[in-house]
């Protein structure tokens, strides 16, 4: 059962094919069919990449989506784009300039159509001839509250949050039961909110959305746990906890301690995909809350930069990571998806392979499998 000892997040970069056809589409030369079977035609290569690294498990790369959430919420019904959200990037460099989308609501929320499922069925025919698992990342639920927070929810359609909750619950949930009859085993939810919510600058941001950062770790939990109550025991799903992935550049900073003991102790899936690449992330101290059978895995290996890190080092990370939670409730990734959004960092096909075949061959060092 996953997660692998040797996993991968979600995003690869995107070859130039796609590249040069989304820049046709949007100028008119192409249609968003044709541009879906560019994208389709270069998946198998996505699936191909991760196998040929050693890894038992694969994504699409993301290859359908220009950005790791937005593609997947705004086809919920009654969510719209707005605008972006104000916050700073930063890379090793400095600040850059980035706003990611932001949301409202002014609809009541349904699932009218599939907001995954299609790339998922069509990953898996892949990934089944290749005899690998396919894995499906989507973005938390958590994000359509956090980028604009109760302001941005009409109160006419909304009057308080509960309806709110409920109708999202029940899309994710009739999403997941989708992706779970198409064949899905193995489940990605991807969440920055609650890694934001450690640092101090983004918690003032939140209080300037009038939300309070000292309990929205509590009612994401929440969400969540009722996004996923009911699901079939045999559907691993695992939370990737990232703090910002765009062009090389990260947006929060600081361990991951003040949402610990709710997060890792409560919330109710198999594991973790935690950053722990720079200092930034912290110690992992925190792991000491993660309960039950949960396993940590452990995102050593950068992606933000083409620098490649060493065997002996990702080992020493690993024991020192064991001296909190038993060897065999860890596991090794990247920190994040090598292109979260269309661009990608700045490393190439050939960087992100080595990094993927360093995680495999440090994994079978150190528990004898991948």
């Amino acid at each position: 059962m996953p997660p692998f000892k040797a996993d991968v997040v979600g995003s690869l970069l995107r070859p130039s094919t796609i590249l040069d056809a989304r820049e046709q589409r949007d100028d008119g030369k192409i249609s968003t069919d044709r541009l879906r079977q560019i994208e389709s035609a270069a998946v198998e290569d996505a699936v191909l990449l991760q196998k040929s690294a050693g890894l038992n498990v694969c994504t699409d790369g993301e290859f359908h989506r220009r950005h790791w959430f937005l593609d997947f919420l705004e086809k919920i019904d009654g969510v719209e784009v707005k605008g972006g959200l104000a916050v700073k990037f930063h890379n090793a460099k400095g600040d850059i300039e980035f706003s990611p989308p932001r949301f409202e609501v002014h609809g009541r929320m349904k699932r009218s159509r599939g907001l995954a499922v299609d790339d998922f069925k069509e990953l898996k025919t892949i990934a089944d001839k290749h005899g690998l698992t396919a894995k499906q990342p989507i973005p938390s639920p958590t994000i359509v509250h956090m980028r604009g927070g109760r302001a941005a929810i009409d109160g006419a359609i909304y009057p308080s949050m509960e309806p709110f909750v409920a109708d999202l619950v029940a899309v994710y949930r009739e999403e997941i039961k989708a992706l779970y009859d198409a064949g899905c085993r193995y489940l990605q939810i991807d969440e920055t909110n609650l890694p934001f919510l450690c640092d101090p600058k983004l918690r003032d941001t939140v209080k300037g959305l009038g939300e309070d950062p000292d309990k929205l770790p509590q009612f994401y939990v929440g969400m969540l746990n009722d996004v996923l109550k009911g699901r079939p025991a045999d559907m691993t799903v695992c939370m990737h906890m990232c703090r910002g992935n765009h062009e090389s550049a990260w947006v929060a900073e600081g361990g991951y301690d003040p949402v610990a003991e709710i997060v890792f102790g409560e919330l109710a899936i198999d594991g973790f995909f935690l950053e722990y690449d720079s200092p930034r992330a912290g110690s992992f101290a925190p792991l000491r809350y993660l309960s039950g059978k949960k396993v940590a895995v452990l995102g050593l290996v950068t992606t933000k930069q083409a620098a490649i890190e060493t065997k002996d080092e990702l080992k020493r990370r690993i024991e020192e990571a064991a001296q909190v939670v038993p060897l065999d409730r860890l596991a090794l990734s990247p920190q994040c998806g090598f292109a979260s959004t269309i661009k990608g960092n700045a490393l190439t096909v050939d960087d992100e392979k080595r990094k993927l075949s360093l995680i495999v061959e440090t994994a079978k060092e150190v528990w004898g499998t991948a």
